[in-house]
């Protein structure tokens, strides 16, 4: 059997592989949200976000992350996304650890994130990886939709 080997690469909102899955996840999001992706996607911008990763298989974008300082010491995950065809493979979690472990290099102490309630597997990847709910924050307050979730990082 042959094992994929997975590289994680540590790069910017300028990169050509992070832009391309970052679109893949856009398409997907406008048919899963509907007529609320328009409200959603003015907070998803990614020009000049300076931390995103990029899982490779075999050399092949199949996923990637972000995130964005949010607050003194709080990062928010942003922009999470792997291929249909790499989903339930672990890769989500291998994507949210390095962005984890990138932001506690950077010194930040929490990231918080939001996903929609209509997206429970991103639900269930965020409470399996220690996520608490909270409530909604910034601009997802009062939208009856998104889920807020909160975690505290460890010092390194």
């Amino acid at each position: 059997m042959n094992i994929p080997s997975n590289q994680i690469l540590r790069t910017n909102s300028s990169s050509p592989q992070f832009q391309h899955l970052v679109a893949k996840l856009d398409a997907e999001l406008s048919v899963r949200n509907g007529e609320s992706h328009a409200f959603y996607n003015q907070f998803n911008k990614i020009d000049s976000i300076q931390h995103c990763v990029v899982l490779l298989v075999n050399d092949v974008p199949q996923a990637c992350g972000a995130f964005k300082t949010f607050a003194e010491g709080v990062v928010e995950i942003k922009r999470m996304f792997v291929e249909p065809a790499f989903r339930s493979k672990g890769l989500a979690r291998q994507v949210l650890a390095a962005l984890e472990q990138w932001a506690a290099e950077e010194g930040m102490k929490t990231c918080v994130l939001e996903t929609g309630k209509n997206l429970p597997e991103a639900i269930r990847l965020y409470e399996k990886a220690g996520y608490k709910n909270i409530p909604n924050y910034g601009q997802y307050i009062g939208v009856d939709n998104s889920v807020c979730f909160e975690k505290i990082l460890p010092s390194l």
